[in-house]
């Protein structure tokens, strides 16, 4: 089981991970040995995830997330699989756990009576500097 946050525990078998060979520069590393980590989550039929969070964390994965609702990370930085493997797992466990924080509501509020006011003195201010500006017929 890996620990997400206090309530929330993701089961090693609904995550699946595949090895496969890195992309960019690196010579011989690079074409000879699959270090790269693909994991992929399924979202939507994971029984770890409350239905709150999981609509959340699909909202925040974008394109990493396939129409079949299923995470696809990609993690290819480091030139051992161990640590790719790693870096994927914590980069899922974030994700996760920043859908998992509910978004506090706006409530609307009345601007106040001394924040009103201030409006309308900064809008004379402006207007008094604005009259100045206009040309006066002289008195010749």
């Amino acid at each position: 089981m890996i620990r997400v946050t206090d309530h929330i525990s993701i089961d090693e078998s609904e995550i699946e991970e595949s090895f496969v060979r890195s992309s960019g520069p690196g010579g011989q590393n690079v074409n000879k040995l699959s270090t790269a980590v693909q994991l992929r989550f399924d979202v939507r039929r994971s029984p770890s995830l409350p239905n709150d969070v999981a609509i959340r964390l699909m909202r925040l994965a974008g394109k990493r997330m396939t129409k079949d609702g299923v995470l696809v990370l990609i993690a290819q930085n480091h030139r051992t699989q161990e640590r790719n493997r790693a870096e994927a797992m914590e980069r899922l466990v974030a994700l996760i756990q920043e859908a998992s924080i509910r978004p506090t509501v706006r409530r609307a509020t009345k601007p106040t009576k001394a924040s009103k006011e201030r409006r309308i003195e900064g809008k004379k201010r402006r207007s008094g500097i604005k009259n100045l500006r206009q040309s006066k017929p002289g008195w010749d």
